[in-house]
């Protein structure tokens, strides 16, 4: 719903069942067509409303502008009792199937927070792989303040990856899209084919061959 602003409901009623330490997880990049899935976790300080209260305008990250993005960034920073961030590359998702590959990079962001988390909310999955309770929330992005938080870092995090990756791998235009497919995503993989950080296993790239090696 237009104008609907993420809460701290779900973070509340964890607190209320006696769990503190509550990391909101989420990730950017699972629908790309190259480069790795980023995946965050945020822990708020929920006991303290002055520091949330500086956080007001964080909301889905795919709502944002990537300045407005990185604005919050620094703001989800100064507040933010810990953060953590993980990563699946391609030839992860390519082996493992993009779910799995996305679960990893959650699990790797959770197990890097310091101090640890004590319960979980996820954007709709769930972690069986971790032993910490855990609630899965469907569109968690745009209701929940902690994931809201978390896909702000997943994203602007993985931006900067794709436009330094876009440097290493010239040609595909990776800082514009960012390894989405768009009209000059397609044209560049007509005319180079693949690159590594491609994920071969995704049907569109499924059949293309390797850029040519010049000697």
């Amino acid at each position: 719903m237009a104008g609907m602003r993420p809460t701290l409901a779900a973070e509340q009623a964890a607190r209320a069942q006696g769990f503190e330490l509550i990391a909101g997880v989420d990730e950017a990049g699972r629908g790309c067509l190259a480069g790795p899935v980023v995946a965050a976790a945020v822990v708020l300080p929920l006991a303290e409303p002055g520091p949330i209260a500086r956080l007001a305008a964080v909301q889905d990250s795919k709502l944002l502008t990537a300045a407005r993005r990185q604005a919050l960034l620094a703001e989800i920073e100064a507040t933010a009792v810990a953060i953590g961030v993980g990563v699946a590359p391609s030839w992860e998702i390519d082996r493992h199937g993009i779910v799995p590959a996305t679960r990893r990079a959650m699990l790797r962001a959770v197990c890097a927070l310091e101090p640890a988390a004590r319960f979980l909310l996820i954007d709709y999955v769930r972690l069986p792989e971790s032993l910490l309770p855990q609630r899965a929330i469907v569109k968690g992005d745009r209701d929940c303040l902690s994931i809201a938080a978390a896909s702000i870092v997943a994203k602007v995090v993985r931006d900067g990856w794709m436009s330094m990756l876009d440097r290493a791998y010239p040609g595909y235009g990776f800082a514009a899209h960012k390894g989405y497919l768009t009209g000059a995503h397609q044209r560049a993989l007509a005319e180079l084919g693949p690159c590594p950080i491609h994920r071969r296993s995704f049907a569109p790239l499924r059949y293309l061959a390797p850029p040519p090696v010049h000697t």
